[in-house]
């Protein structure tokens, strides 16, 4: 009976006339702050639950970062970018001759712009209609165990009680004081910024050699600019496979990027001829430098989003990263309010967050939710992709775990070597004595699509010979995988 009358709840319009009084709305079971990855799946599968549900986004769409300005419209840029360079450097040496290439940057734009609104208009007016979610547009503030006031994004303000609460706030760039970002002017910008440059700059500085910095770096290289990253680590992607960063930074500089490697920025500038003047030194000390460059991009991290929120008037704790404390069921010290996703620790990853919600509401309806964290994978877009699930090499030496390793080339890979695609390795990892796959990481095109065996494997405990003698398709990528698992546990065929 639940279900039904959530099927048949009040349209947006209705809603929003009625709060506009100042009235609090009828009960609900579950509100949601935060409409993003997290958020919104979190909603819909409440609803899906027989949940009475609300979303609180402040934004004034859904998907949050990643389908508004982070995950979504990078990659139509980089798959956009990608295009162009193929026709610039590729086409030739497959028989196809095209003059003239150019880019269309306000075109490319659009077709970025086109994305986002396609897919979160999708989840307003399709998927939110279809379950019966109610969605309020404001900015949430928890002012009881049980009660959330809405700033509401046309004005005036809602008191909205609900038995369950769960944070989906999502994150921000952190910033980096000596470079202080102006998105509006475009010369220094953060990830956001990044997406909407709107000359193809000479040449660009990306402070941070991460995830963010990469891809977006990458759009750019692509499209003619002279890109270099700066990190203050020693390596790029802390935290990856050594193993793979290095096949990884080989295959960028092959592209043309640069790197200035234990480096840090101490100071910038926005000089009159319209160039932004950034000064660095060795990261352990040393002299200082200055370089020019068109465009900067501070790509430093991001960090929890919990301004407003009320979460330090309601003693909800939080630890000194200031993400919110949560237990195994993702509720916070008082018992009624629940967070998930990048304002609590792990990954700052949108499929983790949208598995953090399903676990969330799950555990509320009884259902026992869990989050395997060994299987969560991480990706890369750039080209060649970078994608990893599970355990490094240099994990498991810290650990003491006893293991094998399995690296097959793309190189001797069919697929590979016949689309001129062929940087790049597959490296599994797997316990000595169990044979059971610990690690998966890939450096290769659609390596993202590629990682999935790899999280299955970790997911149901399968071994290294379990993927050997599993029949891959010939010809395609996914034999490299077959084969690093045949190395692991014996030899490959074809290396």
């Amino acid at each position: 009976m639940l279900s039904k009358v959530l099927r048949t709840a009040a349209p947006r319009a209705s809603l929003r006339a009625f709060s506009s009084t100042g009235s609090a709305l009828s009960d609900y079971e579950v509100c949601v702050i935060g409409g993003g990855p997290g958020g919104y799946v979190s909603a819909i599968k409440a609803a899906q639950l027989g949940f009475k549900t609300v979303c609180v986004e402040s934004r004034g769409s859904l998907g949050g970062t990643c389908l508004n300005v982070g995950c979504i419209p990078s990659k139509a840029l980089l798959h956009s970018s990608h295009l162009y360079e193929e026709a610039v450097h590729e086409f030739e040496s497959h028989g196809i001759i095209v003059d003239n290439v150019r880019v269309d940057l306000e075109k490319m734009q659009q077709s970025k712009n086109d994305a986002i609104t396609g897919l979160t208009q999708g989840i307003e007016k399709a998927l939110f209609k279809k379950y019966g979610v109610d969605y309020i547009q404001g900015h949430g503030k928890i002012i009881g165990a049980t009660e959330i006031s809405v700033a509401l994004n046309e004005g005036g303000n809602q008191t909205v009680s609900s038995d369950s609460i769960i944070i989906a706030s999502g994150s921000e760039p952190t910033p980096l004081p000596p470079v202080p970002v102006d998105n509006a002017g475009l010369q220094i910008v953060d990830s956001t910024g990044a997406l909407n440059i709107n000359k193809i700059p000479e040449t660009m500085a990306v402070i941070g050699g991460g995830v963010i910095g990469l891809e977006m770096g990458s759009v750019w290289r692509r499209l003619g600019t002279e890109v270099t990253v700066i990190e203050f680590l020693d390596d790029i992607i802390p935290g990856t496979d050594k193993e793979i960063v290095k096949a990884f930074t080989r295959s960028l500089k092959k592209q043309k990027m640069k790197f200035k490697l234990k480096t840090k920025v101490t100071a910038s500038e926005v000089l009159d001829n319209g160039k932004v003047q950034l000064t660095t030194e060795p990261s352990k000390g040393g002299d200082a430098k200055t370089a020019e460059y068109d465009v900067v991009l501070v790509s430093t991290g991001r960090r929890p989003f919990t301004e407003g929120l009320g979460l330090e008037e309601m003693g909800i704790e939080m630890d000194k990263m200031g993400r919110v404390v949560v237990d195994e069921h993702f509720r916070t010290n008082i018992p009624s309010i629940f967070a998930i996703g990048d304002v609590i620790d792990g990954p700052m990853l949108a499929h983790k967050a949208e598995e953090e919600g399903v676990a969330a509401v799950e555990f509320l309806k009884g259902l026992g939710g869990h989050v395997n964290y060994d299987a969560i994978p991480g990706v890369i877009y750039t080209f060649p992709e970078v994608a990893t699930v599970g355990k490094t090499e240099e994990q498991l030496i810290e650990d003491g775990t006893p293991f094998n390793k399995g690296v097959f080339p793309m190189q001797a890979n069919s697929r590979a070597r016949t689309v001129k695609q062929a940087d790049g390795v597959v490296k599994i990892l797997a316990h000595k004595e169990t044979d059971q796959v610990l690690g998966v990481h890939i450096v290769s095109a659609n390596a993202g699509e590629m990682i999935m065996e790899g999280v299955i494997a970790l997911e149901y405990g399968a071994s290294s010979e379990d993927i050997a003698r599993t029949c891959h398709a010939h010809p395609t990528l996914s034999e490299a995988f077959k084969e690093a698992a045949m190395a692991t546990y014996d030899k490959p065929i074809h290396f």
